[in-house]
């Protein structure tokens, strides 16, 4: 089973994936949103074809570690994916900073702006897993 990242955002959901062994995060697609059937239907697409066993979803905290209304968004969509994946756990994950550091790992690419517009959810979705990943490997040393 793996384990799936989403940054949700206003008009773009970024989604990653782990590989098999839950190491190694990889960006699948930005999904553009349009409705939420649409966006749920596409996820669930996703999740059977990787075979998902957990969601991380970014957890957009203010810096000051208080929660906004951006964050309440998230969590409200935990929610609704719980109640849609009622066999697949949901986790949040603090995402600060995973925006920022997604489009330093572009510019260090020297991908030109318009091209990292396009990509840049995905990457953070990336960084979030990546994270997440992280985390859990450093509890189990």
């Amino acid at each position: 089973m793996r384990i799936m990242a989403l940054d949700l955002g206003t008009r773009t959901i970024g989604v990653a994936v782990s590989d098999v062994t839950g190491l190694i995060a990889n960006g699948i697609e930005t999904i553009r949103r349009t409705s939420p059937e649409r966006d749920f239907s596409r996820l669930e697409q996703l999740v059977a074809q990787w075979e998902i066993g957990e969601i991380v979803l970014g957890y957009p905290k203010n810096m000051n570690g208080t929660i906004g209304e951006r964050a309440k968004v998230s969590e409200q969509f935990a929610e609704e994916l719980k109640e849609r994946f009622p066999g697949i756990s949901v986790v949040l994950w603090d995402e600060r900073l995973s925006t920022i550091a997604a489009e330093r790992v572009l510019i260090d690419a020297d991908l030109q702006r318009k091209k990292r517009r396009k990509v840049i959810d995905m990457m953070a979705a990336v960084v979030i897993l990546q994270n997440y990943l992280d985390s859990r490997y450093l509890r189990r040393s």
